[in-house]
């Protein structure tokens, strides 16, 4: 029995799409709305900037979504889609160390965001109830007189001569990402602003594509190497479908990343492991420099009206690094569908959906936090994380055990607090005492890291080969 007759989505971003998913199972009609014109094949859309840029789904997003729908993972990995161990695929360097790699049994999909968006889409509007509606702005919101409850949603289409529309709806959800109007909105309801809870990293991305060099990569698809306090530069490859290799440079707290091909391989060279650059240095460009800019984490405290909910980036935004957010928006999809079943369309089911996003945001903005100067809450929580990840880390390089048990959590399947647990404790402290290497600025061998290098310097041969011999000591 349907909960109300006409649900509607404002934005078809993945979040969008994953509630529209719920929603298709819980209303008679759904109908989902979406200021761009929403592209028929893979190439990137205007109103998400950041899909030019590596996505990753992660273990526990891959699950969720080949919940809502079956098949998926088939259909992407017919696509060419490459499914990943999330530790034995990948070249983690975390702190400064050189995780150990080994099967983990944990499966990532390494989908570009256009593929796997288009794809999501194509699954959604295929659903006999719903229609996604583009070229189509959301306008604000239709309230009762009494303003306890959202009735409808204010649109307005793009055609010459289209005047606003109302859609009476039972439930309204706002998946329209960080550029939300739903505080504005509300406040023409009458309705306080909720409080925002911010911490600044302020984080760079430059990403190019490239055709991967198979020398450089060996059997691996990818390498994740993460900035730290001392050393803000990192950067991420991932293999993708076409045999194409995405790469991001990122610098946090005012690293400028590169826009032109020559800064970006420069930047490349000066990074603390030689791994991403020996992976492009020689290789054929396929795309150019793309940059975007992710300022702050930011979580809205809504206390919403009956009618009304928020998800996604609108409702909480991560920084990109951690790669969570995918994987939290079908989260709370997932959860949406288990409280309307339990409340119906009413305020209490946003106010539920903060503990969704509780061990996420705790993990993305306590790493953050790490680096001096990141203005933010560090409670005693905080603290004793910051430092004991890095342990985690150093002993991760020498046991798969512990580094599985990181990717667990990092793959949203088990809370942070499963590093605490006594067996996982007992390897990291006596990692830590075996190899002394419980920090950041030392490598997996325990010997000093080398300064930074600040110039690519010779690019001939004989520099090659000196450099990828270099890499295959420091990965073996």
């Amino acid at each position: 029995m349907p909960i109300g007759e006409r649900a509607v989505v404002l934005g078809a971003s993945m979040s969008g799409l994953s509630a529209a998913r719920v929603l298709s199972d819980r209303f008679a009609e759904v109908t989902v709305i979406d200021r761009d014109r929403l592209p028929s094949t893979d190439e990137p859309r205007r109103g998400v900037p950041q899909g030019r840029h590596i996505h990753v789904l992660i273990s526990r997003g891959q699950q969720l979504l080949e919940e809502m729908f079956p098949g998926l993972s088939q259909e992407l990995t017919a696509a060419g889609v490459h499914t990943l161990d999330h530790l034995g695929d990948v070249r983690w360097i975390l702190s400064g160390h050189r995780i150990r790699q080994g099967p983990s049994g944990l499966r990532v999909l390494a989908a570009g965001r256009s593929l796997l968006e288009r794809r999501i889409r194509d699954r959604v509007a295929a659903l006999a109830n719903v229609e996604i509606v583009e070229r189509c702005d959301a306008a604000g919101l239709v309230a009762t007189a009494d303003r306890s409850r959202v009735v409808g949603a204010r649109i307005i289409r793009h055609a010459d001569g289209s005047a606003e529309q109302v859609l009476d709806a039972d439930l309204v959800v706002d998946a329209t990402g960080r550029g939300s109007r739903a505080s504005e909105w509300l406040g023409r309801q009458g309705c306080p602003q909720p409080r925002v809870d911010t911490v600044e990293l302020d984080v760079g991305y430059a990403t190019a594509v490239f055709r991967a060099s198979s020398v450089a990569l060996g059997s691996d698809r990818g390498i994740v190497m993460a900035p730290t306090p001392e050393h803000p530069r990192g950067a991420a490859l991932l293999t993708l479908e076409s045999d194409r290799c995405m790469v991001a440079l990122i610098g946090v707290r005012g690293e400028t990343v590169p826009a032109t091909r020559r800064d970006y391989l420069e930047f490349a060279w000066s990074l603390r492991y030689p791994d991403v650059y020996d992976a492009i240095a020689d290789a054929e460009w396929v795309e150019d420099v793309v940059r975007y800019r992710f300022r702050a984490s930011t979580w809205h405290r809504y206390d919403l009206l009956d009618g009304f909910l928020v998800l996604g980036d609108a409702f909480c935004s991560f920084d990109p690094i951690y790669a969570q957010g995918m994987t939290v928006a079908a989260l709370e999809a997932t959860a949406m569908g288990r409280l309307l079943d339990d409340h119906g369309p009413s305020a209490a089911v946003q106010r539920k959906l903060a503990r969704v996003v509780d061990d996420a945001w705790a993990m993305s903005t306590g790493g953050d936090l790490a680096f001096p100067g990141v203005e933010g809450r560090r409670d005693p929580k905080t603290r004793i994380g910051n430092a004991y990840v890095p342990m985690v880390h150093a002993a991760a390089a020498y046991d798969t055990k512990v580094g599985t048990a990181f990717a667990r959590v990092s793959g949203l399947l088990d809370p942070p607090s499963a590093l605490m647990r006594p067996g996982i404790m007992a390897r990291v402290v006596r990692q830590n005492i075996s190899h002394s290497v419980a920090w950041p600025w030392r490598r997996a061998d325990g010997s000093a890291m080398p300064p930074r290098r600040s110039s690519p310097g010779p690019a001939g041969p004989a520099a090659r080969s000196s450099s990828l011999s270099r890499a295959g000591r420091m990965h073996t």
